[in-house]
């Protein structure tokens, strides 16, 4: 069956060639040759030779990336396409970086969100004919949409808050807190845009100056660094959820937590899980957080910034 395949796939390499007027390379032509004489089928590598096709990048028309499969049999050229899709998508997915207010009321711009539709190229990919030379990747990128003229001329209106306590005697705790709550604070997000905890708070290591505190793993109480910036994110999920906004991923403690209510919280770990949503509004929104590290309170508010 995959001999008669390749023999057709020939065919119409051979064809192309004539109808376009072009030559085939001297090792095609070789290759060829060799078979006709000794009557004896080229291997899907050789054949692949002749055809690779040549992804080129959507945006800049630029090669990135040959694709010269070893085999057309179906279940291998399938998982030939996966391993490339993958690789591929590997390069280029970058998750969106929010906007932020700077101290001076300047905007901050924030980071595009690039994603590869893995589905489409690979419906490209298994559907290549003799007579396709190249395939441009499906990339997507969204550019954070908020500008600083979205920011003149609006009044900044709560349309979600929420707040928990904490021990402020504790202070590897208080101060972790602290610091990814500055980490959010001032993030804006345009309509569609998206926001990431971890990537927005970052690594939580001793040299960006996060302490040893307890929190929860596998149901059990642990010292890691970085402890309580769950209640953090917990705390802004609330009040995300308060304001209506899409939640895009979320995750409980395995154990109940005393800062908020059962299945009220939102779990995050480095490299692990995260609390994602979507600005779903037709207008930009704030995240504005307020720190009372002498009582021991965090405050989340989201702002919609609305024209006057």
């Amino acid at each position: 069956m995959e001999e008669n395949k390749i023999k057709r796939f020939i065919v119409l390499v051979t064809t192309a060639v004539l109808v376009s007027g072009c030559s085939i390379s001297e090792q095609s032509e070789m290759a060829i040759a060799k078979n006709s004489s000794s009557e004896k089928t080229l291997s899907a590598k050789e054949i692949a030779s002749v055809s690779a096709l040549k992804l080129v990048d959507n945006r800049t028309n630029q090669v990135v990336q040959t694709f010269a499969p070893t085999s057309f049999e179906k279940n291998t050229l399938a998982k030939e396409v996966d391993s490339i899709v993958e690789q591929l998508a590997e390069k280029f997915d970058k998750p969106m970086v929010p906007a932020r207010i700077g101290e001076n009321g300047k905007l901050l711009p924030g980071q595009s969100r690039i994603i590869l539709d893995e589905k489409a190229l690979k419906t490209s990919l298994l559907q290549a004919t003799a007579f396709d030379k190249e395939i441009a990747l499906p990339i997507q990128e969204s550019v954070p949409n908020v500008s600083q003229e979205s920011l003149t001329s609006v009044q900044q209106k709560v349309i979600g808050s929420y707040k928990t306590t904490f021990n402020p005697a504790v202070p590897g705790r208080s101060n972790n807190i602290a610091l990814s709550a500055k980490a959010i604070n001032q993030v804006i997000l345009g309509p569609g845009d998206r926001f990431y905890f971890n990537l927005v708070v970052g690594e939580r290591t001793v040299e960006r100056g996060y302490q040893k505190a307890m929190e929860i793993v596998n149901k059990e109480f642990v010292e890691g660094i970085g402890g309580g910036i769950c209640q953090t994110s917990s705390t802004l999920y609330n009040a995300v959820e308060k304001a209506g906004l899409e939640i895009i991923e979320l995750h409980h403690h395995s154990k109940a937590v005393g800062y908020v209510p059962k299945d009220k919280d939102a779990t995050v770990s480095w490299g692990g899980k995260d609390f994602k949503f979507l600005n779903n509004k037709n207008y930009p929104v704030i995240i504005k957080t307020i720190m009372d590290n002498k009582k021991g309170s965090i405050e989340v508010q989201l702002l919609a910034a609305v024209k006057k």
